[in-house]
């Protein structure tokens, strides 16, 4: 076997054991993006158990995604300094301590605490087990393997509630949390065995500065897009947190452009298969996230389905990304189009399918029109993420795959929770236009305040049209954004081929410039 570099472990042939190594990382994955919304049914439980409030709740379920958004730059340069494989062992123990803490909670201030623990340790999850991807696959196998672990997330997020209810069918709560254990102490093992350890060569000096405010900068950011929607967005805390979004990222800004060693370098930004693909991954998110949210609500409001029954008819989006993605359909087809191809393909499906689902819907298909829909934007997700996750840790050097992958992360993160913001108050504006403006705070309560069956069909009439807009709004915007991504990316790898054309020169002078 060829020889391996310490600090950096990557032969051009891939690591021998890359698909145990990937089927270890996507087990550590599985178990973070299942705690973002395995909570989601444990709300009446958790309010009638500790004696929780509802910004209580909220905050039990707010304080692992805003820790776990805020620290992904931060563990990624973390993870590039410190060791991929020292970093995921890392994370896996905080995301078990921070388990076991919430599984045995007695008071709501104790599962917050324990909650933004696991968001620690989710943090460090996330960057690495991406980076460490990055670090064991050649090129023509890491689509494929990015896409498997794209799949998991889908996976993971569309599961999550359904798990929730089969836990809370027949254990109590703190079981939720007690699951992951077996989870955590098998991926210690199977890490330490398996995963081999790499590191950012040279040794720079950690960006302390930097690390702080783009914690504190991107927490309050995800922060505002959580509680905008709730609270207003002029209200007094969702102004608080932008004003602490625009210092904090104009002092980031200006930080790492004076110090020596920046976290994230911003030369980056000028690199249009960066851009391109930033620009897309921010899209596709804030299209499929923002869809999820409209479609449950259409499901249980406008359709009468319960929460489980409505999180099952979402799932099939989840398992067309699955299906492809592991078969390895997305990745043949990423490599016959290559990547602006499949960004472009791929975001024009998840367009096609949130207009589907908006069209049939509004003309009386039912489930069926809803069903072809998501399939469609299954599809398109699982072409244009995968090739959207590569084209971003390619533009970025080798040795900063945990920035990398720290971006990328963020960028999802915050895609969907700004598809949700969007795209629920494009759904809200177009309700309140049709109803008067103190029925139409929320669906229940303009219902709960009818006077007449007339009324009430009213009322749900206009709040089917406003998920219409909302969605075909969401469609357009991902149609209209695929496209531009899919152009800069392809201008960059024009642009990259260029140079290559040989100088029309003499091989005697050719081969002097090559020896300078």
């Amino acid at each position: 076997m060829p020889s391996v570099s310490p600090q950096h472990p990557v032969i051009s042939e891939g690591h021998p054991r890359r698909w145990l190594i990937l089927g270890v990382i996507c087990l550590a994955q599985l178990v973070v993006i299942l705690d973002n919304t395995i909570l989601n049914v444990a709300v009446p439980t958790l309010t009638r158990d500790l004696g929780a409030s509802a910004a209580d709740v909220q905050w039990v379920i707010n304080a692992y995604a805003l820790v776990q958004s805020g620290l992904l730059l931060t563990a990624g340069g973390a993870a590039d300094r410190y060791g991929r494989k020292r970093m995921l062992m890392t994370g896996l123990a905080l995301f078990g301590l921070g388990s076991l803490a919430a599984g045995l909670a007695q008071s709501t201030g104790q599962l917050i605490a324990a909650r933004a623990g696991m968001g620690v340790g989710a943090a460090l999850l996330l960057t690495t087990t991406l980076a460490v991807a990055l670090q064991v696959f050649p090129e023509p196998e890491r689509v494929r393997a990015i896409g498997i672990w794209a799949a998991v997330n889908a996976l993971g997020f569309a599961a999550g509630p359904l798990v929730g209810g089969v836990v809370l069918a027949h254990f109590w709560w703190g079981a939720l949390f007690l699951v992951n254990l077996p989870v955590v102490a098998l991926g210690l093992v199977a890490a330490a065995v398996l995963v081999p350890e790499s590191t950012a060569p040279g040794g720079a000096r950690p960006d302390l500065p930097g690390a702080l405010l783009s914690t504190v900068g991107m927490a309050s950011l995800v922060y505002v897009v959580i509680t905008g929607p709730e609270h207003g967005w002029t209200s007094g805390p969702v102004l608080v947190g932008a004003a602490l979004v625009a210092v904090t990222a104009t002092a980031f800004v200006r930080w790492e452009r004076r110090v020596a060693h920046p976290m994230l370098d911003l030369g980056f930004f000028r690199d249009r298969t960066f851009t391109g693909a930033i620009a897309g991954a921010l899209l596709i998110t804030f299209g499929s996230g923002g869809a999820l949210y409209l479609l449950t609500q259409q499901l249980q409001f406008v359709h009468g389905y319960g929460a489980l029954e409505a999180g099952l008819r979402t799932a099939p989006f989840a398992l067309t990304v699955v299906l492809l993605n592991f078969t390895g359909v997305a990745a043949r087809a990423s490599r016959a189009v290559g990547i602006p191809g499949s960004v472009a393909l791929g975001m024009g499906l998840l367009a096609a399918g949130l207009a589907v689902v908006a069209v049939l819907d509004s003309q009386g298909f039912g489930y069926g029109g809803m069903l072809v829909g998501l399939v469609l934007m299954g599809a398109g997700c699982a072409l244009a993420n995968p090739a959207m996750a590569v084209a971003v840790l390619n533009a970025i050097p080798r040795e900063k795959a945990g920035v990398g992958a720290g971006i990328e992360g963020t960028v999802t993160e915050f895609g969907n929770g700004l598809g949700v913001a969007v795209l629920g108050a494009v759904l809200n504006s177009r309700f309140a236009a049709l109803v008067p403006v103190p029925a139409a705070a929320s669906l229940p309560a303009a219902l709960a305040a009818a006077d007449s069956a007339g009324e009430r069909e009213r009322i749900a009439d206009a709040f089917a049209s406003g998920l219409v807009t909302s969605q075909l709004v969401g469609a357009a915007a991902v149609l209209v954004g695929g496209l531009l991504a899919a152009a800069l990316l392809r201008r960059a790898e024009k642009g990259a081929a260029a140079p290559a054309q040989p100088a029309p020169e003499a091989p005697e002078k050719s081969a002097e410039v090559a020896s300078v």
